[in-house]
């Protein structure tokens, strides 16, 4: 065993989660054939007949467990996130923060909580595909020693609804039609449109989703935000309004709409290969956690409403504290009992966390446990492992679906003298949870606060804070969803109400999608902010995918040596050849090629090193090269080329093209490029 295997285990032996799911794992491997109550199988390949040719038998109970089990192992997919993708990991925390709460996790610096966190896509079904245009959402749930804390994240900022009332409308509207079922995991049709033109509450989220942030490129470098405002309480009593945001250490970048259909097809499981990869290789995923707090006695000093879900917090006017890191360090074992079985609900706490009136918050809470008993079948979806938490818990709770415990005491209600009035609650001043006592008037009445209803001025911030590239991307992802649209009224509706957000780009939006350029202009807001734009992020090479494209006859030594460089600076590396198995150099070096031009795309790699030399049908090779890099040069990904290719292939000298010939700094130099990612300005 090698050291890192070593620490990884010692590691996963201190985490107290790994520990309790390790009761729960099973290897069937190399174990005799049973039936559910263990008799061992003699057979398993043809049901009990009367005779070799005659009809089966209705005593074969061994055929009626193996096929009864098998039709009724699927469990309902979720309404919403119904795609997604788990890990496990740890979350460390950077410093105390009792001075605003008294959250356990949050208590010390160096204190370690285990997780699980859960990926997700929203409006497509299981079996859909990862890089749709979409909401890409997170549950992060972590084991305490005081209980499960649910931290529930999406890719925006902003919600598409200010009122939990409302949900279920916009997600009919996003969702397939019920006639045919079509389309699956897109919003580009008309009833979903529709919905916008005629909620404006609906425009501001749909606006970040048509930009770059629609088309993560990687789950590793995803951006979530709460969304909902949450209260901070101290041990004091004192309580402080809070939304929290995980923020990618490797930053946040974006496919292209090109490549994100494209890798649809190709690769539909690519989000979730590309996470599982990257752990398999070491490369765990980071994000940190930060904070945005505002006092109570600020509630009303912005010129947005705190509690308003489809409002962000400003990261210039509310400073984004960081307070720990998660980091995500082992692969699930199974996906149905570590991922779909995972139940998440923002009404997880623990002392020291509470909720505002945020009016989609309070619709939550209860909403996400009436999904989680409907889904899994049972009011004891807790007690699954994946949710099981690693204190103990008592309560009076009995029976019902799927009960997994064995309680032995002889009552099973509070205020009993027979027990000693066990289970007994627990006082604050000792770890009871008790709920701020916010002061509460009024009359009963459905109605909204006059504070939401300013639907332009943010999304028209958000505008403001692109770059032209990314308002470029926008403005084609509007165009292509909005172009689907059927209905030209619903596109005219569309049109215009873009244009309270911005008047040049409605109108090119409009003169794409066929309708009349809209009347009226956007809303005179000048304000920006650098938090809002990707082009801020931070950039690595680390964990990038390079395509190696090569043939016999290379430059052995020199490929050799920026192989090496390459692996060094984090870089995945992809062997692309004719055929699998090895190509060899000029020198006699060897190099085993794992993936074909059959077997791979140039959307799969973020950049291409373009070594060339011979192969058994030239003309092809030089075809499925060029094909290669003209995709790449394309999409403006960093191309290096080595001094055999160079000579062989005709590739352009441009921004983010890094060549080997007369280069000694070329290793460095394609390095730089590849983090760099994009080359925007390459003609």
């Amino acid at each position: 065993m090698d050291d890192k295997s070593s620490r990884n285990e010692e590691r996963h032996r201190e985490n107290l989660k790994q520990q309790q799911l390790d009761q729960f794992r099973v290897k069937d491997s190399g174990k005799p054939m049973t039936t559910q109550e263990g008799k061992k199988r003699s057979q398993d390949q043809d049901q009990l007949k009367a005779g070799i040719r005659g009809p089966s038998l209705r005593q074969d109970y061994e055929f009626f467990e193996k096929m009864g089990h098998f039709v009724h192992e699927e469990i309902p997919e979720r309404v919403v996130h119904a795609r997604g993708y788990s890990a496990h990991g740890e979350f460390e925390c950077y410093r105390s923060m009792k001075h605003v709460t008294k959250a356990c996790f949050l208590q010390e610096a160096g204190k370690k909580t285990p997780l699980t966190i859960r990926f997700s896509t929203v409006q497509g079904a299981k079996g859909s595909y990862d890089t749709a245009r979409d909401l890409r959402c997170q549950g992060v749930k972590l084991y305490t020693e005081e209980g499960n804390v649910d931290l529930t994240t999406i890719a925006m900022p902003v919600l598409v609804n200010q009122d939990a009332m409302k949900f279920p409308d916009v997600m009919h509207a996003y969702q397939a039609k019920q006639a045919d079922d079509i389309p699956t995991a897109s919003g580009a049709h008309d009833r979903f449109w529709d919905y916008v033109a005629n909620n404006v509450e609906a425009l501001h989220m749909v606006l970040w989703i048509m930009s770059d942030r629609g088309i993560l490129r990687s789950y590793r470098m995803m951006e979530s935000w709460s969304i909902n405002t949450y209260l901070f309480v101290n041990e004091q009593g004192v309580a402080t309004f809070m939304r929290y945001v995980w923020k990618p250490v490797l930053g946040v970048h974006s496919l292209l709409q090109d490549e994100a259909l494209k890798i649809g097809g190709l690769d539909p499981d690519f989000h979730r290969r590309d996470l599982r990869e990257a752990i398999d290789q070491g490369a765990y995923p980071e994000y940190e956690l930060g904070v945005q707090l505002i006092s109570m006695e600020d509630e009303f000093a912005f010129d947005f409403d705190v509690l308003d879900p489809a409002k962000f917090w400003p990261e210039e006017l509310v400073p984004v504290q960081m307070i720990g890191k998660m980091t995500l360090n082992r692969n699930i074992d199974n996906y149905f009992t570590e991922s779909e079985q995972a139940a998440f609900n923002p009404a997880n706490v623990v002392p020291g966390i509470d909720f505002s009136n945020d009016p989609v918050l309070q619709g939550r809470l209860m909403a996400y446990r009436e999904t989680q008993q409907h889904r899994l079948g049972s009011a004891n979806y807790a007690e699954l492992p994946i949710n099981r938490p690693i204190c103990p818990f008592h309560n009076n709770q009995r029976r019902g679906y799927m009960r997994q415990r064995i309680d032995v005491d002889k009552v099973n209600y509070h205020q009993n003298s027979l027990a000693n009035n066990t289970p007994y609650t627990v006082p604050p001043e000792e770890g009871g949870y008790t709920d701020y006592p916010e002061k509460v008037d009024g009359y009963k009445i459905r109605a909204r606060s006059d504070s939401f209803k300013d639907y332009y001025s943010q999304p028209r911030i958000f505008w403001n804070s692109l770059t032209p590239v990314e308002k470029q991307h926008t403005i084609e992802g509007l165009s292509y969803q909005v172009g689907s649209v059927k209905s030209e009224s619903v596109r005219q509706q569309v049109a215009d109400i873009l244009v309270n957000v911005d008047k040049e780009m409605a109108c090119i939006v409009a003169d794409n999608i066929g309708v009349d350029r809209p009347s009226g202009t956007n809303v005179p807001v000048s304000t920006s902010y650098p938090s809002l734009s990707q082009a801020n992020t931070p950039k690595y090479a680390y964990t990038q995918k390079v395509g190696v494209l090569i043939g016999n006859g290379f430059n052995g030594q020199e490929v050799i040596n920026v192989l090496n460089y390459l692996q060094q600076c984090g870089v995945f590396i992809d062997i692309v050849s004719e055929t699998l198995g090895t190509v060899i150099g000029a020198d006699g070096t060897t190099i085993e090629a794992d993936k074909t031009f059959l077997t791979t795309s140039p959307y799969l790699l973020d950049s291409l090193y373009v070594v060339g030399g011979s192969s058994k049908n030239e003309a092809k090779f030089h075809q499925d090269v060029m094909s290669f890099v003209k995709v790449a040069f394309k999409h403006y990904k960093p191309i290096g080329v080595a001094t055999t290719a160079q000579s062989q292939f005709k590739i352009r000298s441009a921004a983010g093209v890094v060549f080997a010939g007369n280069n000694s700094d070329f290793g460095n130099e394609f390095v730089k490029a590849i983090a760099h990612q994009r080359f925007w300005n390459r003609k």
